[in-house]
């Protein structure tokens, strides 16, 4: 299972869950999973993260970050709208900005079904429409697994006496 990140599970998760100045080691084991091929930041979400500033940006800046992680994919800007316009319904300007780069995550998602899981701190709420429904509930709708930051690393078993 290849676990692809939203930009809100590297945002958060350092200044929520674990920051790095506290928690390095679960930073190193995240890159080290990147290595073996098990966490990967699609392009556009790593583009998101590092417009911004702080620990995290420098961290996923620098090259043994970047060369572990980032997704070296090209999409298919069909896939893409497909995605969007399926995924979340005609959009006007306003809409295309307040969805931002999440039908890109899906989509990267979305080319090898089942074999790809969406990690995102978004919470499902069924109920929003257009531009507002959340990564959840458009994953669920494409087939496509997504869990949270927490989940995944049940699922990898990440303990801080790992060694990589």
């Amino acid at each position: 299972m290849l676990y692809l990140l939203d930009a809100d599970t590297l945002i958060t998760g350092d200044r929520r869950a674990y920051p790095l100045r506290r928690f390095p080691v679960f930073w190193d084991w995240l890159r080290h999973q990147g290595l073996l091929g098990n966490v990967k930041v699609p392009l556009e979400q790593y583009e998101e993260v590092v417009s911004g500033r702080g620990d995290i940006v420098d961290w996923l800046c620098t090259e043994e970050s970047r060369a572990a992680l980032l997704l070296s994919e090209d999409l298919d800007a069909a896939l893409v709208a497909n995605t969007t316009l399926s995924g979340y319904g005609p959009l006007d300007e306003n809409g295309i900005e307040l969805v931002g780069r999440d039908p890109f995550l899906i989509s990267y998602a979305r080319v090898e079904l089942g074999d790809r899981t969406v990690v995102s701190f978004e919470v499902s709420k069924p109920s929003k429409q257009g531009a507002n429904r959340k990564v959840p509930d458009v994953c669920r709708d494409f087939g496509v697994p997504c869990c949270s930051l927490f989940d995944m690393i049940e699922a990898l078993d990440f303990t801080t006496d790992w060694r990589g």
